[in-house]
Protein backbone atom coordinates (compact mmCIF):
# COMPACT_ATOMS: atom_id res chain seq x y z
CA UNK A 1 0.00 0.00 0.00
CA UNK A 2 1.59 3.42 -1.13
CA UNK A 3 1.27 5.64 1.59
CA UNK A 4 2.48 9.72 0.95
CA UNK A 5 2.63 12.21 3.51
CA UNK A 6 3.08 15.54 3.57
CA UNK A 7 4.83 18.01 5.77
CA UNK A 8 6.08 21.85 5.82
CA UNK A 9 2.87 23.45 5.65
CA UNK A 10 2.59 26.88 7.63
CA UNK A 11 1.70 30.11 8.15
CA UNK A 12 4.19 32.61 6.38
CA UNK A 13 3.77 36.62 5.47
CA UNK A 14 3.17 37.55 1.90
CA UNK A 15 6.73 37.24 0.33
CA UNK A 16 8.07 34.51 2.29
CA UNK A 17 8.92 30.72 1.66
CA UNK A 18 8.12 27.80 2.54
CA UNK A 19 9.20 23.60 1.44
CA UNK A 20 7.03 20.87 1.89
CA UNK A 21 7.95 17.93 1.83
CA UNK A 22 6.35 14.72 0.59
CA UNK A 23 7.58 11.30 1.80
CA UNK A 24 6.67 8.00 0.04
CA UNK A 25 6.31 4.54 0.78
CA UNK A 26 4.83 1.48 -0.45
CA UNK A 27 5.84 2.42 -4.06
CA UNK A 28 6.54 -0.94 -5.85
CA UNK A 29 7.50 0.34 -9.58
CA UNK A 30 10.42 1.85 -10.66
CA UNK A 31 8.81 4.21 -12.82
CA UNK A 32 6.52 6.82 -10.98
CA UNK A 33 5.51 10.65 -11.18
CA UNK A 34 4.82 12.37 -7.81
CA UNK A 35 2.79 15.79 -8.26
CA UNK A 36 1.69 18.55 -5.89
CA UNK A 37 -2.00 19.90 -5.80
CA UNK A 38 -3.60 22.33 -4.25
CA UNK A 39 -7.72 23.12 -2.66
CA UNK A 40 -8.31 26.60 -1.38
CA UNK A 41 -11.76 26.77 0.40
CA UNK A 42 -14.48 26.72 -2.27
CA UNK A 43 -12.16 26.09 -5.24
CA UNK A 44 -11.32 22.62 -7.59
CA UNK A 45 -8.27 21.09 -6.71
CA UNK A 46 -5.23 22.70 -8.95
CA UNK A 47 -2.55 20.74 -10.05
CA UNK A 48 0.41 22.65 -9.28
CA UNK A 49 3.69 20.80 -10.40
CA UNK A 50 5.00 16.97 -10.95
CA UNK A 51 7.98 15.15 -10.93
CA UNK A 52 8.95 11.74 -12.46
CA UNK A 53 11.00 9.13 -11.57
CA UNK A 54 13.54 10.15 -14.07
CA UNK A 55 13.34 13.92 -12.62
CA UNK A 56 11.36 15.01 -15.85
CA UNK A 57 9.08 18.24 -14.54
CA UNK A 58 6.08 19.29 -15.40
CA UNK A 59 4.47 22.63 -14.21
CA UNK A 60 1.00 22.45 -14.00
CA UNK A 61 0.34 25.92 -13.27
CA UNK A 62 1.20 29.19 -14.40
CA UNK A 63 0.77 31.12 -11.79
CA UNK A 64 3.60 29.37 -9.53
CA UNK A 65 6.09 29.91 -12.53
CA UNK A 66 9.57 31.48 -11.32
CA UNK A 67 8.19 30.79 -7.70
CA UNK A 68 7.45 27.58 -6.79
CA UNK A 69 10.21 24.35 -7.56
CA UNK A 70 9.79 21.17 -7.19
CA UNK A 71 12.37 18.47 -6.60
CA UNK A 72 13.21 14.86 -5.51
CA UNK A 73 15.82 13.22 -3.28
CA UNK A 74 15.46 9.79 -4.60
CA UNK A 75 17.60 7.89 -1.83
CA UNK A 76 14.51 9.51 0.72
CA UNK A 77 11.72 8.55 -1.77
CA UNK A 78 10.74 12.24 -0.92
CA UNK A 79 9.54 14.97 -3.58
CA UNK A 80 9.77 18.53 -2.24
CA UNK A 81 7.98 21.39 -3.23
CA UNK A 82 10.24 24.63 -2.66
CA UNK A 83 7.57 27.93 -2.55
CA UNK A 84 9.27 31.25 -2.74
CA UNK A 85 7.76 35.01 -2.97
CA UNK A 86 4.34 33.61 -1.53
CA UNK A 87 1.52 35.23 -1.84
CA UNK A 88 -2.06 35.39 -0.33
CA UNK A 89 -3.42 33.70 -3.55
CA UNK A 90 -1.11 30.38 -2.78
CA UNK A 91 -3.30 30.00 0.25
CA UNK A 92 -4.76 26.65 0.40
CA UNK A 93 -4.47 22.74 1.14
CA UNK A 94 -1.44 21.41 -0.26
CA UNK A 95 -1.48 17.21 -1.66
CA UNK A 96 1.23 15.55 -3.00
CA UNK A 97 -0.14 12.35 -4.96
CA UNK A 98 1.29 9.35 -7.40
CA UNK A 99 0.79 7.57 -9.84
CA UNK A 100 3.39 4.52 -10.75
CA UNK A 101 4.07 2.59 -14.47
CA UNK A 102 4.92 6.31 -15.79
CA UNK A 103 8.21 8.06 -16.61
CA UNK A 104 6.05 11.24 -17.40
CA UNK A 105 3.97 13.29 -15.61
CA UNK A 106 0.58 12.97 -16.63
CA UNK A 107 -2.03 16.05 -17.56
CA UNK A 108 -2.73 18.25 -14.11
CA UNK A 109 -6.29 15.71 -13.38
CA UNK A 110 -6.97 14.15 -10.06
CA UNK A 111 -8.20 11.10 -11.16
CA UNK A 112 -4.92 10.48 -12.92
CA UNK A 113 -2.88 9.96 -9.75
CA UNK A 114 -3.87 6.97 -7.52
CA UNK A 115 -2.91 7.61 -3.95
CA UNK A 116 -2.74 11.18 -1.76
CA UNK A 117 -1.40 12.34 1.12
CA UNK A 118 -3.50 13.57 4.00
CA UNK A 119 -2.44 17.14 2.82
CA UNK A 120 -0.79 20.02 4.62
CA UNK A 121 -2.65 23.67 5.00
CA UNK A 122 -0.47 27.29 3.53
CA UNK A 123 -1.27 30.08 4.92
CA UNK A 124 -0.07 33.04 3.34
CA UNK A 125 -1.01 36.65 5.09
CA UNK A 126 -0.86 39.92 3.31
Amino acid sequence: EVQLVESGGGLVQAGGSLRLSCAASGLTWDDYAIGWFRQAPGKEREGVSCISSIDRVTDYADSVKGRFTISRDAAKNTVYLQMNSLKPEDTAVYFCAETQGVIHCPGPYPPLFSSWGQGTQVTVSS
